[in-house]
């Protein structure tokens, strides 16, 4: 019967056959090449998409590592300008004076005060450390400490001692060691070019 339909059909049947070898040729040569250039190019495309994305992501991070820097480097600044004394006659008033009123207001009396400056190696930063001997009643007392650390100077309590007052009455003495810092004058001479 396959005989016969292409005896009676030969001319069709070898214009399909034809068509068919055309088209395996026009697939094997042209076609299935194309695809893989296209598939190659679709994955490079996305490998370079990847890429993309992990560049914007590192630039994003380093953006925002520049930004946390230069937030660091104002906040630096204006802890240097306006929260720290600006050199040792500014700490001195304000461990001088500020604390005496302090201590006036808290119903307290000073005994005895010393001072230190001095500098840490590696730093900055000067510092003057105060040693101040209070002599007052309990509620006084935690009245002043509340009212130091409350306080919008920049004054460190290293140390506190409390301990009853020498003439064995109910007055007790307080040893409270501050500190505070200021900038190394060396620091800003160098700071200002100098």
């Amino acid at each position: 019967m396959l005989r016969r339909v292409l005896r009676e059909y030969r001319l069709p049947a070898l214009v399909l056959l034809l068509a068919l070898v055309v088209n395996l040729g026009v697939y094997g040569g042209i076609v299935y090449p194309l695809a893989s250039k296209v598939a190659d190019a679709d994955n490079r495309a996305a490998r370079a998409d990847r890429a993309l994305r992990e560049a914007r992501r590192e630039f994003d991070s380093a953006k925002g590592v520049a930004t946390s820097q230069q937030r660091a480097e104002a906040e630096l600044k204006t802890f240097y300008g306006e929260v720290l004394p600006a050199d040792l006659s500014a700490a001195h008033r304000l461990t001088y004076l500020n604390l005496a009123q302090l201590v006036r207001t808290s119903n307290l009396r000073i005994v005895r005060r010393t001072a230190d400056e001095g500098h840490n190696r590696g730093s900055r930063l000067d510092y003057l450390r105060v040693a101040l001997f209070l002599e007052g009643q309990y509620e006084d007392v935690r009245a002043f400490v509340h009212r130091l650390e409350t306080s919008p100077d920049f004054i460190i309590i290293d140390d506190v001692e409390l301990d009853q007052a020498r003439d064995g009455q109910s007055a007790l003495m307080l040893k409270i060691l501050l500190s505070t810092y200021y900038r190394s004058s060396t620091d800003r001479s160098s700071a200002d070019g100098g």
